[in-house]
């Protein structure tokens, strides 16, 4: 039996690794902790699965936003929208600040002196599955000799929910937006080139062309390219960029940006330390 899983806790899974240890540790290399993806009758066992092949060509299709942290490329890819930042400023990762309209999964911020100058938001999106993935998990450990429950190896399809993610993170775009143009600063959506190639089919994206740092939304799609070595690279393959009016004629909802800059910069200040200093 074949399984469709593309990487495995971090891991291609084209390669030989000593994947009993690695069950057993639960670790992600992208989170430098366990993974947290649980399975809810089981939640003690991490899932780690980051990423599948899915289709009649069978494309590798990241189903897990940490994923997304390998290298720290999505973060080096935009410190450019960071206007007011200066040779000498530190940068820092300030993980999931509230806003207007809902939270932002990172912040990278400019900071001189521990005072924050500038930040940029950044949000995270994979694909999102319908089914599950667990049997396929599990197809996967009994072809490595790792003895698993027979009940688990019953076929179970899962499938890749396209417009529910898609239309999701457009709707929550939108309820940010209005925020961050209203204080002039920069939104940044990280994800995969096969969710925006959907989205550009689906949604109307007449008015999001190529990339412009004077507007607020920024779009960065990434293709995951298999290196010779059978691992996989994150390679940033377009930049666009919109308003909230090119958002709006997506979906056409809105949020009150009635939150005051000083408060932005308080909630970022509050959550620098040395662990969020952004290295390489």
């Amino acid at each position: 039996m074949d399984s469709k899983l593309s990487e495995f806790f971090s891991y291609s899974t084209s390669t030989n690794k000593d994947w009993e240890k690695i069950v057993r540790h639960q670790q992600c290399k992208y989170l430098s902790n366990k993974c947290i993806k649980n399975r809810k009758s089981l939640p003690d066992i991490a899932l780690g699965t980051c990423t599948v092949r899915y289709g009649k060509q069978e494309r590798d299709i990241i189903i897990c936003p940490h994923r997304l942290l390998q290298d720290k490329k999505i973060f080096m890819d935009s410190i450019h929208l960071l206007t007011l930042h200066e040779p000498g400023n530190e940068l820092h990762v300030i993980p999931e600040i509230s806003i207007p309209g809902g939270s932002v999964d990172y912040f990278i911020a400019s900071v001189r002196k521990g005072k924050v100058i500038d930040f940029v938001g950044i949000e995270l999106q994979t694909m999102d599955t319908t089914g599950t993935v667990w049997n396929e998990r599990q197809k996967f450990l009994n072809n490595n000799s790792i003895e698993v429950e027979e009940e688990d190896l019953k076929k179970k399809n899962f499938g890749i929910n396209w417009k529910m993610t898609a239309k999701t993170i457009l709707v929550q775009l939108h309820h940010k937006i209005d925020t961050f143009e209203h204080l002039g600063k920069h939104l940044v959506l990280a994800a995969q080139d096969c969710l925006l190639d959907y989205m550009k089919r689906e949604f109307t994206f007449s008015d999001i062309g190529a990339a412009k740092i004077g507007n607020p939304m920024h779009f960065h799609t990434y293709s995951l390219e298999k290196q010779q070595d059978k691992t996989y690279k994150l390679e940033l393959s377009e930049r666009l960029s919109t308003d909230s009016e090119g958002l709006a004629k997506c979906l056409g909802l809105q949020a009150d940006a009635n939150i005051d800059l000083e408060e932005i910069l308080t909630k970022i200040q509050s959550k620098v330390n040395n662990n969020t200093l952004l290295t390489v």
